[in-house]
């Protein structure tokens, strides 16, 4: 008999045949996974300890907002709560409500990988509602039981189970990460899509039901029994075959999706939309090419929304600043990392790399920290091709992230720029950033993120550990969550109009 394939395609057959077997095992790794699987109190306890150990050795913000005194109570009082055997979600309970005393909104806890896999690929029972919180108000503005016609979007809730939903807020948001003491990043936090669901199952477990109280477009109060929200239940999740997008038009969707520039030539004005500075977003280049047509299509208004932008590349959000600020700026008053090295470098991620960089980058300064010196001393300048001198309204909210922060913080207060929103959930005098490897615990796997250089933009500012204000405030309304529509946009609308009216 004769070899039908020779050479490079019998090796090809191999490989194809070694990929399939991997991806057959992983697929059966998920399968016997088995969420509810307990590790022994004394396993950990080491995981603890290194926990600790890693935030104690290497955060350079660990004590900024929070006391020695303090966070050694919080790490004392997790290790004592760790009395039997637990389940990963349990353990990774006490490692959120822990890390949150930092006050390090980059400082956050993530599943195994293995437990993370087997939560994204598995259909598991969840509070069937997402909720919108902020102040003392909740609101849904999703509902997966989709034959509810009770608990629709715009409606208030006042309680599940008897519990106001303040006893809710005021529990949940003790296990979220934010930027020194900023209130408004967590509420926003646990309005995500998924947020709510997820945090109020893995803190107070699931039921067969809820007892929901609501208010009536009335304001008249009542309750309702609903069910959790089985997926393997809900028939109107039949499988839907699309069709197949390349390669080329997912990745043209992800950037419109992240990016986007929407011009109106017969009113002069424009709305840009930023919602990531990530680097693999191309976002260079949709910067560069947005600013030419704004100038090719003489816009005089433009709105730039970044409320949605969690951060990413500094140099990006350093460009889009170059096409709007009037004078030169600097990146970081200060920027340092407290050390070149660790004795848990075994579970920290590109640690070797992490050093290398250091070592190259980073010189020991008098004060015992390692500086970035460059972006300590460097001024940016502005851009003279494709500026714009027009006005400028930039959109914040609690979601604007990091570098997204210090793009409003050198724009704020020029002259042609309103800051129309929400507090900023990023810190307005500095954040913890950088580089931030995750870090995997020896037993459970938990990761975790560690921060390696803190980050002071104007030493000037004051401390006050709350994020960037907006010049005019403008929050959600339960009307424009029940009718669908985006209250800060149609503010600046009015704003527009209004100083068109008076240059006439």
């Amino acid at each position: 008999m004769k070899t039908l394939f020779k050479g490079p395609y019998k090796r090809c057959s191999c490989h194809v045949s070694i990929v399939c077997l991997f991806l057959l095992s992983a697929c059966t790794a998920s399968r016997n996974f088995r969420a509810d699987r307990k590790f022994a109190a004394e396993t950990l306890r080491a995981d603890y300890r290194v926990f600790r150990g890693v935030l104690e050795e290497n955060h350079p913000s660990i004590y900024w907002y929070t006391s020695k005194d303090s966070l050694d109570y919080y790490f004392d009082a997790g290790y004592a709560r760790i009395k039997d055997s637990m389940t990963e979600i349990g353990f990774r309970n006490i490692l959120n409500y822990t890390i949150a005393k930092i006050n390090c909104g980059h400082t956050t806890v993530n599943y195994s990988k293995e437990l993370k896999r087997h939560l994204d690929t598995s259909q598991l029972k969840r509070f069937p509602l997402s909720i919108k919180l902020w102040g003392d108000t909740a609101v849904v503005y999703a509902n997966l039981n989709r034959h509810d016609t009770i608990l629709k979007r715009g409606t208030i809730i006042t309680a599940i189970d008897g519990r106001p939903m303040s006893f809710y807020r005021d529990s949940l948001i003790q296990f979220l990460s934010t930027d020194g003491y900023n209130i408004n990043h967590k509420y926003q936090t646990l309005s995500g899509r998924t947020s709510f669901a997820t945090l109020y199952k893995n803190v107070f477990g699931l039921k067969d039901s809820f007892r929901v109280s609501y208010l009536d477009t009335l304001f008249a109060a009542h309750s309702i029994q609903i069910p959790v929200f089985d997926p393997n239940k809900d028939t109107s999740l039949k499988k839907i075959n699309f069709p197949r997008m390349s390669h080329a038009e997912r990745k043209q969707l992800r950037l419109r999706a992240n990016n986007n520039l929407v011009t109106d030539t017969s009113a002069k004005t424009a709305l840009l939309t930023i919602n990531t500075f990530t680097s693999g977003d191309h976002i260079k280049h949709f910067i560069r090419k947005s600013f030419r047509k704004l100038r090719q299509e003489e816009i005089r208004f433009l709105i730039i929304d970044v409320r949605n932008n969690g951060g990413g590349d500094v140099s990006n959000s350093t460009l889009l600043t170059k096409y709007i600020t009037d004078k030169k700026f600097k990146i970081a008053d200060s920027l340092y990392a407290v050390s070149k090295k660790s004795r848990y470098g075994k579970h920290i991620r590109h640690y070797f790399r992490n050093r290398v960089f250091m070592a190259f980058i980073a010189k020991k300064r008098e004060d015992g920290k390692y500086h970035y010196g460059y972006f300590e001393r460097h001024y940016f300048k502005p851009r003279k091709t494709n500026h714009f001198n027009g006005d400028v309204y930039a959109i914040i909210g609690p979601n604007s992230f990091s570098a997204t922060t210090l793009f409003i913080n050198s724009i704020k207060g020029m002259p042609n720029v309103k800051i129309i929103g929400e507090e900023t959930g990023g810190g307005s005098y500095g954040n913890t950033a950088w580089q931030i490897p995750d870090v995997t615990l020896p037993h459970t796997k938990i990761r975790f993120r560690l921060p390696l250089f803190r980050f002071v933009q104007n030493s000037n500012n004051p401390k006050t550990g709350r994020g960037i204000y907006p010049d005019m405030e403008v929050k959600p309304t339960v009307e424009s969550i029940f009718k669908g529509y985006d209250v800060k946009l149609e503010f600046i609308r009015k704003l527009i109009y209004g100083e068109k009216l008076s240059r006439r």
